[in-house]
């Protein structure tokens, strides 16, 4: 798959501060892409300096291999879908989503220099089609104010969507819509992408929204980038703390990498599947919750005590104290609080971070702020 969009040592100020440090993307060509992280971390400003919405201070911004940094936003093959859906309450559904193919001019043949407005028929089947596409055929008449929330934001997708971009830029366009429908959302926003092919550059600060429809997570801190990969990779190999702790829970332990494939924590050793380390280098051991199996005390690889239960619909949180380590676990067996028990996992269980370099980024942040 072919890079569309490259973003070389962007680097961006906003009054003399730095928000985006020298960053380096490369979007492909149809694809889905997420960039994820916290309130403040650069995402939404990454995704302006694609649509032209931002200069940057420094570095070059491509589209199809060709420099763009001086183009206009009205010039880039982008639209741009955000959280706040911007349509148009005196016009209907049919009229909103028209609305870019009014003003929008095409050659009057193929390879004329002539342009001229699109005809009124092949408008009229371009927002049909596209009407069907995200679930509104019928809905063509409807006034704005009486669509639902979700209804709303598929007419603003569709609006985008019905001049044919070839990358549509997504700003948080679920974070209006409640917990049932945005899941709904999610999947159809999936289905939308690939039946068209277009490319989606979608901005959240929600791990599940990113987890389930990206093909490529983007995990962004403090204007910087520290992660990028498919979803599997970002959530089972994380490269530091700060990037498994965001992406769901995490049990994050100081360890010692013995040797090749052993480390030592919780008071003993353990095989990994991880190597390359120094013997003895300190690192930083992840156990997601979901990993960790509770077993009779005797059967146990360590011990704890149960603290506390808590029921979250599909398992139930549990949190130990043992080996002088807090510890949260997910399972559907339910534990009662104060009973001894014992944990186990697997080789595969365990993820193995260099805790130094762990440092060192958890201190250039410190610094950035």
């Amino acid at each position: 798959m072919e890079n569309l969009i490259v973003l070389r040592d962007i680097a961006v100020d906003f009054d003399g501060e730095r928000v985006l440090n020298s960053i380096n993307l490369e979007i492909r060509d149809k694809e889905f892409i997420t960039l994820l992280g916290p309130s403040g971390c650069g995402k939404t400003t990454t995704l302006r300096i694609i649509g032209g919405f931002v200069e940057a201070t420094a570095g070059d911004i491509f589209f199809d291999g060709v420099r763009i940094n001086d183009l206009p936003p009205y010039r880039r093959q982008v639209n741009t879908v955000f959280q706040r859906y911007a349509l148009f309450p005196h016009l209907n559904v049919f009229e909103n989503v028209e609305f870019g193919l009014k003003i929008k001019r095409v050659p009057e043949s193929e390879g004329s220099a002539n342009l001229i407005k699109i005809p009124e028929a092949e408008r009229r089947t371009m927002v049909k089609e596209m009407l069907e596409l995200v679930g509104l055929k019928g809905f063509e008449r409807r006034n704005i104010n009486q669509l639902s929330g979700g209804q709303q934001q598929r007419v603003a997708i569709a609006r985008a969507l019905v001049c044919h971009p070839r990358v549509l830029l997504l700003d948080e366009p679920l974070g209006a819509l409640d917990l049932k429908l945005r899941k709904e959302m999610q999947i159809e926003l999936k289905r939308i992408q690939q039946s068209t092919g277009i490319t989606f550059v979608y901005v959240t600060h929600d791990q599940e929204e990113a987890l389930t429809m990206s093909d490529r997570v983007v995990v962004m801190q403090g204007g910087n980038i520290l992660q990028i990969g498919t979803p599997q990779d970002i959530y089972n190999e994380p490269i530091n703390a700060f990037v498994a702790d965001f992406i769901g829970e995490s049990n994050i332990v100081e360890g010692v990498m013995r040797r090749d494939y052993y480390v030592e924590f919780a008071g003993r050793g353990f095989d990994c599947v991880d190597f390359g380390f120094d013997p003895d280098q300190r690192v930083d051991v992840v156990i997601r919750p979901e990993d960790i199996d509770i077993v009779p005390a005797e059967e146990g690889m360590w011990t704890g005590v149960v603290e506390s239960v808590v029921f979250k619909g599909v398992h139930y949180e549990i949190a130990v104290e043992g080996c002088g380590h807090h510890w949260i676990i997910h399972s559907t067996d339910y534990c009662e609080p104060g009973t001894f028990v014992g944990m186990k996992l697997t080789p595969d269980d365990i993820h193995i971070m260099d805790r130094e370099l762990a440092e060192e980024q958890e201190a250039e942040g410190a610094d950035e702020a």
